[in-house]
């Protein structure tokens, strides 16, 4: 089972595999071993989508049965069978007939149900398909098509079964989560106070959220995400501090209303933490266009950026788009802003050296050490190998751009 991509991508790929082991096929760490590889598909920038065909190729040439999930099932099958003629395709809305392809195509044997986590103490839990945005260089959106959330009682019966297998975290994504419900007469808050209300010690991750969205929310969204069991912790795009690139981009909103929204936010819990994408050398991108994302960066100095330089995905409007930026102009913008990102999150992170904080060991780190995540779901990097989904008082000692050092109290 391998998946690429994500949050979203990751939850489906658990599903999956659990839907394989109810069928009685033994999941197998290391592919060599592997009769059959599902290949849980991104394709959202070029490189990403490079990737995912070099490796459909490299297991075509093994001879291995191949399906082939997940975004270019959608969007790229001519590609898919250009690669891999014998693969099956299984297109994410298709899913649900993934059971019945398997066991009609590949077979079944004893079967052994169990709940396939994507980690030791974390359950993805994906509440939609598609969004109802329409973002001119988007291919997701092709790929997953139009909102379809799924029913909360579906959603709740997914969050009570992860939690009886011992997960202590539940993720909650989608591929726009604030507009959840939307299509269904209900919406994001309501689902959160019901995952919240239900019995036991875990914490839940709001996924990423466009700002036109949760503006649509943000009143009822506010109380149901400073809940206790919420991390304070928003993964919100802006994708450019350019009023013109944004509008060229269809995002829907301008940069002043993601600032206001960001501080409304931090208003409701000031210690949030604040996860942000760009997307530099978008078509038509000038340099002044280019210094207002930086300005509005500085002003309003997330703790985590996602830098991507602009990749044309085929069919999208950006792509068709005369006024291409050159790539050499692309990438010097791209690493200007990754330096920005840094000298922002390493002032934010030694800020925190020395606070005390409840923090939940959620991974295992790098030699013999442990991560856990604080109540703005920072990653604490912890000595020792530490038992996952212990709750414990820890310092914050050290700090990098990218995580903190703490010590157990």
């Amino acid at each position: 089972m391998e998946t690429y991509g994500c949050t979203m991508n990751q939850g489906e790929g658990a599903e999956l595999a659990s839907k394989l082991a109810a069928l009685g096929h033994e999941i197998v760490d290391d592919p060599a071993e592997a009769d059959l590889v599902v290949l849980n598909t991104c394709t959202v920038i070029k490189e990403t989508e490079n990737r995912m065909l070099k490796r459909m190729a490299e297991l075509n040439r093994q001879r291995k049965k191949i399906i082939v999930a997940g975004c270019m099932a959608s969007v790229q099958p001519d590609e898919i069978v250009r690669h891999a003629p014998n693969a099956v395709i299984m297109a994410p809305r298709d899913y649900p007939t993934f059971t019945s392809m398997v066991e009609s195509t590949f077979g079944r044997g004893d079967p052994s149900p169990i709940v396939v986590q994507s980690a030791p103490v974390s359950s993805v839990l994906p509440v939609a398909q598609g969004c109802i945005g329409a973002c001119s260089y988007c291919i997701t959106r092709f790929a997953r098509g139009t909102l379809s959330s799924y029913p909360m009682d579906e959603i709740l019966r997914s969050a009570r079964a992860a939690l009886r297998n011992g997960a202590r975290e539940l993720l909650v994504t989608a591929q726009d989560t604030a507009c959840y419900g939307f299509d269904a007469g209900t919406d994001l808050p309501a689902l959160l106070d019901r995952i919240t209300s239900l019995p036991g010690d875990f914490t839940v991750r709001v996924g990423m959220m466009n700002p036109d969205n949760l503006g649509r929310i943000i009143g009822r969204f506010l109380p149901s995400w400073t809940a206790p069991k919420v991390y304070q912790f928003i993964h919100l795009p802006v994708q450019s501090g350019s009023a013109a690139v944004l509008e060229a981009m269809n995002r829907g909103y301008r940069p002043e209303e993601f600032s206001s929204l960001v501080a409304r936010l931090r208003a409701a819990s000031p210690s949030m933490t604040l996860s942000t994408d760009v997307i530099t050398g978008f078509p038509g991108e000038t340099e002044d266009d280019h210094r207002a994302t930086v300005e509005l960066l500085r002003l309003v100095r997330p703790d985590i950026v996602n830098v991507t330089r602009f990749s044309p995905r085929q069919g999208t409007p950006a792509a068709r788009a005369k006024n291409q930026v050159p790539g050499w102009v692309s990438k010097e913008r791209s690493r200007e802003l990754s330096r920005l990102r840094f000298e922002i999150s390493s002032e934010v992170n030694a800020a925190l050296v020395g606070r005390r904080e409840r923090a939940m060991v959620t991974e295992e780190g790098k030699n013999g050490t442990s991560i856990a995540r604080t109540s703005s779901y920072k990653p604490v990097v912890l000595p020792g190998r530490l038992s996952m989904g212990t709750i414990l008082e820890i310092e914050i000692v050290d700090s990098a751009p990218t995580h903190l050092f703490g010590r157990v109290m």
